[in-house]
């Protein structure tokens, strides 16, 4: 069974609609809404890759009536009065987006947001578009580097909503944008402005999210594509080998991930002497649980405490003008021939009557 399509008018204008994915965030900061939301996540094949029956038993019989409580009190730590960081911020970029091409390009569009886990669903997302009108749709995950368990994800979600709808839209996905141009010199500016105001530390840490180790050995470019992005805002911020590192943070289970590990790295370098970090999360385009908490501060807890004397953590790109500004050059480069900046409304509307009133001449009602 096929979900009812809008209603159809013969004539009507086409538009252009833009989803913005991220991963997901739990309703509230309790212990019932964790265990939905990490019953979704954990439960995703692309987030962990073991055999299915013994997953399932690990799943349910421990980490569900484990860890929704500690993540909790974690999501509690950063909770804000407008809700969880991660959905204020993808909202926000959502809301941007579409008021900065709504200036700049004629065409008609329309720009939403969805959560791969929690809500709004991929699946609201891609009605809410459907209902407006949008007949070729761009969707666009803000992961800067692809990885399966990310991107790849994303894109199973939607093809499963998809399966329900009886008229599918054209579609174009970006699959990543680790190495923009407009994304590197967002990123590079936002460590600029901190050093402005802060001045530079010792060493510049850029942390990314980690996966498995074996992700990398079976072909997931994610691990390639994070290092072009350190390489490409060092070379940008002028940085020699020795003034910044790259890691790899929110390790889970027992397998061997992506290494370096950032917090014993961090521990590292302040037994080692170095006593001011400036830390960054470039793999993160909104700060949430795993910038605010695990790096803003449980991993600065963990510097100070191995003998480190400063700690600086440089926001991700957030609502900043310039990453609005790349994220929407970011669309545009991809929707190449489906927006139009000199598009006229009384010619398209006028086009639009001629087409129905062909269409009633040869039978139709609407």
């Amino acid at each position: 069974m096929y979900l009812s399509e809008p209603q159809f008018s013969h004539g009507s204008l086409g538009k252009t609609g833009i989803l913005l994915i991220n991963l997901g965030t739990p309703e509230a900061p309790t212990a019932p809404a964790l265990k939905r939301y990490l019953k979704e996540f954990l439960w995703d094949p692309r987030v962990v890759e073991i055999p299915r029956l013994l997953w399932w038993l690990i799943l349910n019989g421990i980490v569900l009536n484990v860890r929704p409580k500690k993540s909790a009190a974690k999501y509690a730590a950063i909770w804000t009065p407008e809700g969880s960081p991660l959905r204020v911020h993808t909202q926000k970029q959502a809301t941007l987006v579409h008021g900065y091409l709504g200036r700049a390009i004629r065409s008609p569009l329309q720009v939403e947001y969805a959560m791969r886990y929690g809500e709004p669903s991929i699946a609201q997302g891609l009605d809410k578009l459907k209902q407006g009108g949008c007949d070729r749709l761009l969707i666009l995950p803000l992961y800067p580097q692809y990885a399966a368990s990310t991107t790849g994800s994303a894109c199973d979600a939607l093809f499963d909503a998809l399966r329900a709808v009886r008229h599918v839209p054209a579609l174009r996905m970006v699959d990543h944008f680790h190495d923009h141009p407009r994304y590197i010199a967002a990123l590079a500016q936002s460590v600029r402005d901190h050093w402005a105001v802060n001045g530079k530390a010792d060493k510049l840490v850029m942390s990314f999210h980690g996966v498995p180790r074996f992700h990398l050995d079976k072909g997931d470019p994610y691990h390639c594509e994070c290092r072009k992005t350190g390489r490409l805002l060092a070379e940008a911020l002028g940085l020699g080998p020795d003034q910044w590192m790259l890691t790899f943070q929110s390790r889970f289970g027992q397998a061997e991930w992506l290494q370096p590990y950032t917090q014993p790295t961090l521990e590292d370098l302040a037994r080692k002497g170095t006593k001011k970090v400036d830390v960054m999360c470039p793999g993160f385009v909104a700060d949430c649980l795993e910038t605010l908490e695990e790096i803003a501060m449980e991993n600065k807890a963990a510097f100070l405490g191995a003998g480190g004397s400063e700690f600086r953590y440089i926001p991700c790109l957030n609502e900043r003008d310039d990453w609005i500004q790349a994220l929407c050059q970011i669309a545009v480069d991809n929707l190449h021939g489906w927006l139009h900046s000199n598009w006229d409304e009384a010619a398209a509307k006028a086009e639009g009557a001629r087409s129905r009133e062909r269409a009633k001449a040869l039978g139709a009602t609407n």
